[in-house]
C-alpha cells in the first residue's frame, strides 16, 4: 500500500499547522528529514531537506496498530506559516513512495484496518460538520462506537438463537433432551422490541444531525417576514405593507438553544387571483405540513389558526406593539418582530418543544442506518412467523436470521458496501 501524506489542519496562515504522514514508508521518510523519535513520544525536531532547515517541528511517531489508520504513522505539528507548509509538503513529494492522500484517505485506510467501522466514520464526518451542541455530543456518541456496540449485542443474540436452530437441524434423527424453542422464541422477542425502538428513535437522531424545521404560517400582512428578520439579527426578508410580498420560501437557519433550526418564512395564507401568489401559497402548506413545528401568526386578536395546525404548534399574536395589556393577556405569546417584543420568549418556547422531542433519540443518525436495521427487521418477523406455523420449517428460519444478520454487517460496512463508500468519503477534508 502506498505512504500517503497531507497538510491534516485547515488551509491558511495559522499558529500550528498539522501535516501528516500514513503507510509502510512513514518511519523511512521521515529518517529522511530528521532524526526519528521513540513512538508516541512529542519530540522537538529540527527538519532537514536537501541541507537546508525547513522548520522546527514536533514530531510525533506511531507504530503499526496504534496511530489513527492502523498504520505507521508520522505527525508533523509545524509553525503554521504557508511557506512552512509548502516546503515541508514539497519535500515529501519528492520521497519515492511517497504521494499526497485523496479526500478521506486517511479515515478509509482506518475503515479498511478495523480501527474503524463505517458507522464510526460517518460520525466522524457529522462530528467534523457539526455546527450545534447537540450535533457534536451525538455524532461523538456515533464516533465512539455506539452502534457498533448494539450491533454487536444483537448479533450475539442472532448467532445464540442461530446455533440453537442448527442443532435442531444437525440432530433431527436424535432426541434432544432439552427443546430449543421457547429459547429462540424469547431471543428474537427480545431483538424485535429493541431493533423496534431504535427505530422509532431513528427519527429524531436524523432530524438532530439535518435540523428541524419551523414554519412560519398566517394571513398576508401578519408580520412574518418582519418575525424572522428579527430572528435572524439581519434582513433576510423583504418587508412591505403590501399584501401578499412573500411569494416563495425564505430560510434562516440558526442555533437555538444547542439545536440546528430552520425558521421559514412562507406566503401568506388566502384565496387569490394571482397565479403567482397562489404557487406561493401552495408551496407555503406544503412546508408547513412537512416541517417538525408551525409557528401560526395571528394578523389580530379574532384570527384563528389555519387548518393546518397540530398539536403543539404555537398560536402566537403577532404586531403585538399594536394591543394593549388586557388583549396581550389573551395569548400565552405575543411578538413584535419590529420592536423585537416578546421574540425571546417564543425562541425559548420553540426550544422546549423540540428539546421535549430529542429525549427519544436514537443512534441511527443516517437514512442507511434505518434501512438497514428494517431489513434486519423484516427478516426477524419472517423467522417469527415461520415458528408459528403448524409445520414450522426450521431450514427457513434459519436463513431468515442469516438475512438478519447480513444486514447488520451492512450496517456497520463489514459487507456489500462499495457502492456508499464514494458518496461518504467525497465529504472528507484531503488530511482526513
Amino acid at each position: 500500500m502506498d505512504t500517503i501524506y497531507a497538510l491534516a489542519s485547515a488551509r491558511g496562515k495559522a499558529g500550528v499547522a498539522v501535516v501528516r504522514v500514513s503507510g509502510p514508508k512513514a518511519h523511512s521518510a521521515l529518517a529522511l528529514m530528521t532524526a526519528v523519535p521513540k513512538t508516541r513520544q512529542a519530540s522537538l525536531r529540527k527538519l532537514y531537506w536537501q541541507g537546508a532547515v525547513l522548520d522546527e517541528a514536533l514530531v510525533l511517531v506511531f507504530e503499526e496498530g496504534a496511530s489513527f489508520t492502523g498504520e505507521p504513522s508520522v505527525e508533523l505539528q509545524l509553525h503554521g506559516g504557508q511557506a512552512v507548509v509548502a516546503a515541508v509538503l514539497q519535500a515529501l513529494s519528492g520521497i519515492d513512495g511517497l504521494r499526497l492522500a485523496e479526500a478521506g484517505e486517511f479515515t478509509r485506510r482506518a475503515l479498511e484496518n478495523g480501527c474503524l467501522d463505517l458507522t464510526q466514520v460517518e460520525g466522524l464526518a457529522d462530528l467534523i460538520d457539526a455546527e450545534t451542541e447537540a450535533q457534536r455530543v451525538q455524532s461523538l456518541r456515533v464516533l465512539s462506537g455506539a452502534i457498533g456496540a448494539k450491533v454487536e449485542g444483537w448479533r450475539r443474540d442472532l448467532v445464540r438463537a442461530a446455533a440453537l436452530l442448527e442443532a435442531t437441524i444437525d440432530f433431527a434423527d436424535e432426541d434432544l433432551s432439552v427443546d430449543v424453542m421457547p429459547e429462540v422464541r424469547a431471543l428474537l422477542d427480545g431483538l424485535l422490541s429493541q431493533l423496534d425502538a431504535e427505530l422509532a428513535g431513528a427519527k429524531i437522531a436524523e432530524r438532530i444531525r439535518d435540523g428541524f424545521e419551523i414554519a412560519i404560517v398566517g394571513r398576508p400582512n401578519a408580520g412574518k417576514s418582519t418575525l424572522l428578520n428579527a430572528l435572524a439579527g439581519r434582513n433576510a426578508a423583504i418587508t412591505s405593507e403590501i399584501a401578499g410580498t412573500t411569494r416563495d420560501v425564505i430560510e434562516v437557519r440558526m442555533d437555538v438553544d444547542g439545536l440546528a433550526v430552520t425558521f421559514l418564512d412562507t406566503a401568506g395564507l388566502r384565496d387569490t387571483d394571482d397565479p403567482v401568489e397562489v404557487l406561493g401559497v401552495e408551496l407555503a402548506l406544503q412546508r408547513a405540513n412537512a416541517a417538525d413545528l408551525r409557528v401560526f401568526l395571528l394578523d389580530g386578536l379574532s384570527d384563528t389558526p389555519a387548518a393546518v395546525c397540530r398539536e403543539n404548534d404555537l398560536i402566537v399574536l403577532g404586531k403585538a406593539d399594536r394591543f394593549s395589556g388586557d388583549d396581550l393577556s389573551r395569548f400565552a405569546y405575543h411578538v413584535s418582530g419590529l420592536t423585537g417584543q416578546g421574540v425571546q420568549l417564543l425562541l425559548g418556547a420553540v426550544s422546549s418543544v423540540l428539546l421535549s422531542r430529542t429525549v427519544g433519540a436514537g443512534t441511527l443518525t443516517r437514512q442507511r442506518h434505518q434501512i438497514a436495521v428494517r431489513n434486519s427487521l423484516n427478516a426477524l418477523r419472517s423467522a417469527m412467523n415461520e415458528l408459528e406455523r403448524p409445520l414450522m420449517g426450521v431450514e427457513v428460519v434459519a436463513e431468515e436470521l442469516r438475512a438478519a444478520s447480513r444486514a447488520l454487517e451492512v450496517l456497520l460496512g463489514r459487507i456489500d458496501v462499495e457502492t456508499v463508500l464514494g458518496e461518504i468519503f467525497a465529504s472528507f477534508c484531503i488530511g482526513k
